[in-house]
């Protein structure tokens, strides 16, 4: 099935599956996610990066720049993963998502718009380059340079939303009796965890994952320890704490 102008086959998945699509030439909300990356010009416009990593601080009331920084990347990682991923597994194809702008101040669905619809092959190679090294990578050099996270801990995060979408999808697959896409699916996330920068963030059994870094989750007020972190407990409490 070929990738279509409205990508329908992602709406039955859910907000973080959904890749909102406008006709070439109809100018989208927000502003190509490519020009986030690295030092912004003065002057020229907001900055939208900084603005989305203050509006999740403010949202989880957590000050703490490095996990501002590090909570707001893990929500891009995932909004960016799940839509390609679905649809390399329901489609065979990937759009290419260089012209996919954001929207700073939205959640999912409304937050990443795609102009135009252009087909890639729908393998783990096209996926790395259109997710991984397109995104991901210069994402995470920008909140590195900007916010002092540490890469290792990001790229963990990156892992961990692969991870997360690959579960979803693989449980909406099985529920509607489309195993050929979790079968799809299985096999492109376990190429990509199989190639760095993805290898050795974690081990996997399965479904399961558990990360080998923290996306300091914890120290968010009334945070804990997220299901897939190399920490048992947040670092710091007592056993009887943790428990009670």
């Amino acid at each position: 099935m070929a990738l279509d102008p409205d990508l329908t086959a992602l709406r039955p998945l859910g907000g973080f599956f959904a890749l909102r699509t406008l006709p070439d030439g109809t100018r989208p909300p927000g502003q190509l996610l490519a020009e986030v990356y690295g030092t912004p010009a003065p002057g020229v416009q907001p900055d939208a990066l900084d603005a989305r990593v203050a509006l999740v601080g403010d949202r989880l009331r957590v000050t703490e720049p490095r996990v501002r920084a590090s909570i707001a990347q893990q929500g891009l990682a995932a909004r960016l993963w799940s839509p390609a991923l679905a649809c390399a597994a329901l489609y065979g194809e990937v759009p290419d998502l260089a012209p996919l702008h954001w929207d700073a101040t939205a959640s999912a669905p409304d937050d990443l718009w795609l102009t135009g619809v252009r087909p890639l092959p729908g393998d783990a190679d096209t996926l790395a380059d259109t997710v991984l090294r397109a995104h991901l990578a210069p994402l995470g050099d920008t909140l590195t340079a900007r916010y002092g996270v540490a890469s290792g801990l990001l790229w963990g995060n990156a892992a961990s939303a692969l991870a997360g979408a690959a579960r979803q999808l693989d449980h909406w697959a099985r529920a509607n009796g489309r195993r050929d896409v979790a079968g799809r699916a299985a096999a492109l996330t376990d190429a990509l965890f199989a190639r760095p920068p993805l290898y050795g963030t974690g081990a996997r059994a399965g479904r399961a994952f558990r990360r080998r870094s923290c996306c300091l989750y914890y120290r968010v007020p009334g945070g804990g320890v997220c299901g897939d972190c190399c920490f048992t407990r947040p670092p710091g409490s007592s056993p009887r704490a943790a428990s009670g």
